[in-house]
């Protein structure tokens, strides 16, 4: 608790120089800051080299003074944050973030540094933790109802004339270093300011304030007790007049009474300065932390320094900036400081230099620079020595293991599941997201689209360590606590289709142990679910967890039979649950035809004596692209399908359109039938290829009444917009110059190149060097060609 360094005698300063004259006769010295002000946090440092007290006492929740002493560990490097979490609720949690320029992180290390005993002192975090939104301290209510909540930067900016709370705080502190002659002059001009709000404001609008402010008066007087008068106080600003008021023991005591309990949990976490620009959390919501750590850290010439710091970031990204550009920025900054009445040039002034000077007008590389420098991705760290529940403890390990370190700046991660590494690395992050611990999201391969690889995106939130937290119920270790969570999703879930999704989890996150409970609920649940649609939903998790098994060498047996069952009861009662369908089920259907599709291809190709599944699945569509009772929208899909499997000829599907697109037909229907055989993939390609469909379709169009003609509108647009540009193009040409008879190419070959019956010899011969040299042939050792040959070859 005494926030002692190493081998320094407890209790002894480092320096025995008495405190200057005048430093404590008012009592305490108050220090009322703004946190995460590097202005702030540099006036702090002088006053207490100045005043040098007997003890350091810090806003924050006193649960944490013996994690105290750990700001002497190197590893322990801001930003961090003090977690609070119920022990029986994790996520019941709250967090004091502390950056490198945060006034109460300054005086964290003044004390440790020289021995000097530390404590913190505002209401402890087993009763902010517990206390209800409703729940408010005795006597809050006088003050809350009178007026809202103040901001009471925006308030002093607003009386000294200003319309902007953070360039107020700039001129007035952060470009005004601390007098060496005065260092706590600044405290008691700002402690002057804050008595005026408080008069005005009363607790302006934060009852809750009372109670907190009444513990830390508590504090403060045991503190002054124990030390003399040489205390040191350093809290927000807003708290300092609460604190010098006069107030009696009772008082205060009868404020804390009844005040709810919890058993809590304190550790260090890391953090980050994106997220210390959010606007939540204690004491977050600055716009600039990036900046504001600039400012801290620079020894002299900060806007140089600035500058010179973007020119480097916008030099690796090959942007061409010269030292000439800086020297200009600069001047620039300095004259529209100058211009606009300020006395050193702030963020507002350098960004307007950066975008005009090393940016040439652009936004676009001046979001790099705000997202990269002004924010910035910096992450804390956090040393091994400080309290972590296992969960936390265990993934550390795996993180070193495997050689994952958490960073907070985005980043893609490929992996290649044939290497152990790799496939470890993959099992971790999808224990993890199994456990709500969303370190990182699958993405879609640039490359390769094999099960054998797999692409995430990692970024590291200092939020997820409230979800290990929470996940520490599960178990000890991330496989345990995975395994765990598995079993008690199956068991819990509602819908076959999160069963079948569990399944394919445990199989990506390697839970041999969880797959038989799962693999069990599965089967129950798949005998007594009679919906097809729910049955159609499942299948496809079913058939991707078997391939996912093959990749990683994981016993699939049970998924096989289930998959296999599954997917015979699909072909039975599809038929019947596609008739009458509206509009909207029809569309959710025709996802389900289309989905079980491509999953029956797999399963048939993945299991061994199941044969029969594509021959059963094909005699499905036939039936349903037969039935007048099934909507249009899958018919035409029906069909489509058959089409792509080379089941049925091109004649066939000429009929089946002509029946389809007859008069006969209402023109809602027939357009619903156009969208499910020439919507989704490659659907315009075929009509470009095929000019008898395409004629049937422009035929068709063309006799649609004019009063039925907006109805069936919506229908064809969503259908044609999905179309690639190129297609599109194509399409209108060949519509506009007519369908010919027969195959359209051959009537118009000069206006369709590349659309004959026949391949062209002379065209494809000229790709046959460049095709040589690919596949290192030489000239003499030709590659032998058929007539067939040319079927693969683009014309």
């Amino acid at each position: 608790m005494d926030g002692l360094l190493p081998g320094l005698p407890g209790g002894e300063r480092v320096s025995d120089a008495p405190p200057p004259a005048g430093a404590f006769d008012a009592g305490p010295l108050l220090l009322g800051v703004r946190h995460h002000g590097p202005g702030s946090a540099r006036a702090v440092r002088a006053a207490l080299d100045a005043a040098s007290p007997a003890v350091v006492l810090i806003e924050g929740p006193p649960e944490a003074d013996p994690l105290i002493p750990l700001a002497a560990d190197p590893g322990l490097r801001p930003p961090v944050a003090l977690l609070a979490h119920a022990v029986d609720e994790p996520g019941r949690s709250a967090f004091w973030p502390l950056a490198e320029f945060s006034p109460e992180w300054v005086a964290i290390r003044w004390a440790v540094e020289r021995g000097v005993p530390a404590r913190f002192i505002d209401l402890p975090a087993t009763h902010s933790l517990a206390w209800e939104e409703d729940t408010e301290p005795a006597g809050a209510e006088e003050g809350a109802a009178e007026h809202a909540r103040v901001d009471p930067l925006a308030a002093l900016a607003e009386a000294a004339g200003y319309d902007d709370p953070e360039r107020w705080w700039e001129d007035a502190v952060e470009h005004r270093g601390p007098g060496r002659d005065e260092p706590f002059a600044p405290f008691a001009a700002l402690e002057d300011a804050m008595g005026a709000l408080r008069e005005r404001y009363g607790d302006g609008g934060r009852p809750r304030d009372l109670a907190r402010e009444a513990y830390m008066r508590l504090q403060i007087r045991a503190a002054r007790k124990e030390s003399g008068d040489e205390v040191a106080v350093v809290c927000g600003a807003w708290h300092v007049p609460a604190l010098r008021a006069k107030a009696t023991v009772t008082a205060d005591r009868a404020l804390l009474k009844g005040l709810p309990k919890l058993r809590t949990d304190l550790t260090w976490v890391p953090w980050t300065h994106r997220r210390l620009a959010r606007s939540s959390g204690y004491g977050a919501g600055i716009d600039s932390p990036g900046w504001y750590a600039h400012l801290f850290g620079a020894p002299d010439r900060p806007v140089e320094r600035w500058l010179t710091k973007v020119a480097g970031l916008l030099r690796e990204e090959d942007r061409i900036v010269s030292s000439a550009h800086v020297i200009e920025a600069v001047r620039l900054a300095d004259t529209l400081a100058v211009m606009r009445g300020r006395p050193l040039p702030g963020l507002t002034e350098t960004t307007d230099a950066v975008r005009a000077v090393l940016c040439e007008g652009s936004d676009v590389p001046l979001s790099l620079v705000y997202d990269r420098l002004v924010v910035g991705d910096v992450l804390g760290e956090v040393p091994e020595s400080a309290p972590a529940v296992p969960l936390q403890r265990d993934l550390a390990r795996e993180q070193r293991r495997l050689r994952l370190k958490p960073e907070a700046l985005e980043r893609e991660l490929e992996l290649d599941l044939r290497k152990d590494t790799d496939a470890a690395r993959a099992r971790l992050l999808h224990r993890l997201r199994l456990l709500g611990v969303g370190w990182g999201e699958p993405a879609r391969s640039r490359g390769s689209t094999g099960t054998f690889r797999e692409t995430w995106r990692l970024r590291w939130e200092p939020e997820l360590s409230v979800r290990i937290a929470e996940a520490g119920v599960w178990g000890t270790t991330v496989l345990g606590a995975a395994t765990a969570k598995a079993e008690a999703d199956a068991i819990g879930a509602r819908a076959l289709a999160e069963v079948t999704a569990l399944a394919e989890q445990c199989l990506l996150a390697g839970l041999p142990d969880a797959l038989p409970v799962v693999m069990r609920v599965l089967a129950d649940r798949a005998a007594l679910d009679a919906d097809v649609g729910h049955l159609a939903q499942a299948l496809p998790a079913l058939v991707r967890s078997l391939r996912y098994g093959d990749v990683r060498g994981t016993d699939t047996g049970a998924l096989a039979d289930v998959a296999a069952a599954l997917a015979e009861r699909v072909f039975i009662g599809l038929p019947p649950a596609c008739t009458t369908l509206d509009t909207v089920a029809a569309q959710e259907m025709r996802g389900h035809v289309d989905a079980v599709h491509g999953a029956v291809g797999l399963l048939a190709e993945t299991l061994t004596g199941h044969d029969e599944l594509r021959p059963r699945w094909r005699a499905v569509l036939r039936t349903l692209s037969r039935r007048d009772t099934v909507p249009g929208l899958i018919r035409g899909r029906a069909v489509r399908l058959l089409l792509d499997d080379g089941v049925l000829e091109a004649e066939d599907v000429a009929r089946l359109m002509g029946l389809a697109l007859s008069p006969g037909t209402l023109p809602g229907d027939a357009a619903a039938w156009v969208e499910g055989f020439v919507g989704g993939g490659g659907g315009g390609l075929l009509l470009v290829h095929d000019e008898r469909l395409l004629g049937l379709v422009d035929a068709w169009l063309t006799s649609v009444p004019a009063d039925a003609f907006t109805d069936v509108l919506p229908l064809l647009r969503r259908t044609f917009s999905a179309y690639e540009p190129g297609v599109r193009r194509t399409l209108g040409e060949l519509v506009r110059r007519g369908p010919g008879s027969g195959t359209g190419a051959t009537a118009h070959p000069a206006t369709s190149p590349g659309f004959a019956p026949e391949p062209d010899t002379g065209r494809a011969d000229a790709v046959l060097p460049v095709l040589r040299l690919l596949l290192g042939l030489t000239p003499a050792q030709p590659e032998p060609m058929d007539d067939n040959s040319y079927a693969g070859v683009g014309t």
